[in-house]
């Protein structure tokens, strides 16, 4: 699968039959602050606009079914997709062992994870509220792994501007002691690097196979939305899937 205009596919050592990507900002319709590749439905973008974006990314990926969208609300809790479902689940991740379901995950700053051992595919959001609640450890544990699964890290808000405040570095302490050293002090509050505190937790778990983390979505504003930076904007897609 070659890279597109308005997609590029994640660089890591899936197995051939594992297909991922990872959308950009241009190649759509949107207008205004959501141009012009949105694909999420939830941000005040004209539906129409929304629904040829969909259509040009399962045209343009020749996808096997439409992407999962998921009803993301910061929470820890994943759902498991033996199908496509009806209607977007309530869920901060999905995962799949059924060839031609693609989970997918919209963000624009919080941290897509994309994670497979072969067979199940699953895609989570991990914003800070969700890795500090352990969503990603979670999809480590409760997802049923044939074997341990390689993670790729998608693009989110780097460590340079990803300014919180102390509660939310006490948040993370609180649960891991030893992540003060994602936090960097800045007047009185800090910088929080989320590849720091994703790939931590996978370590936790003897996962190593871990790929990715490089690109801030706050500074590439040509190549990604940022909601930090622009404040009403468009989201970017982390799609997985597995053909048959």
């Amino acid at each position: 699968m070659a890279d597109g205009l308005n997609w590029f596919t994640p660089d890591w050592p899936a197995p051939p039959d594992i297909h991922a990507a990872v959308t950009l900002r241009h190649g759509g319709i949107s207008t205004g602050p959501y141009a012009s590749f949105n694909l999420a439905a939830h941000v005040g973008d004209d539906p129409a606009a929304v629904a040829e974006n969909r259509r040009r990314l399962r045209e343009g990926l020749a996808l096997p079914s439409e992407p999962a969208w998921l009803e993301q609300v910061h929470g820890t809790d994943l759902v498991h997709l033996p199908q496509p479902p009806s209607r977007p689940p309530r869920a901060d991740g999905s995962y799949t062992a059924t060839a031609g379901v693609v989970c997918a995950v919209l963000t624009a700053d919080c941290l897509p994870v994309l994670i497979t051992d072969g067979l199940i595919v699953a895609a989570v959001h991990a914003g800070w509220r969700g890795l500090a609640a352990g969503i990603l450890e979670r999809a480590l544990t409760e997802i049923p792994w044939g074997r341990p699964p390689m993670v790729w890290l998608g693009p989110a808000i780097g460590p340079a501007a990803f300014e919180v405040g102390p509660e939310v570095r006490d948040a993370f302490l609180r649960r891991y002691p030893d992540l003060d050293t994602a936090f960097f002090p800045r007047r009185d509050r800090f910088l929080a690097d989320l590849y720091q505190i994703a790939t931590y937790q996978l370590y936790r778990h003897d996962l190593y196979a871990v790929f990715g983390g490089h690109e801030c979505t706050f500074s590439a504003p040509k190549r990604y939305f940022s909601h930090r930076r622009d404040g009403a904007c468009g989201r970017q897609a982390a799609l997985i899937w597995r053909s048959a």
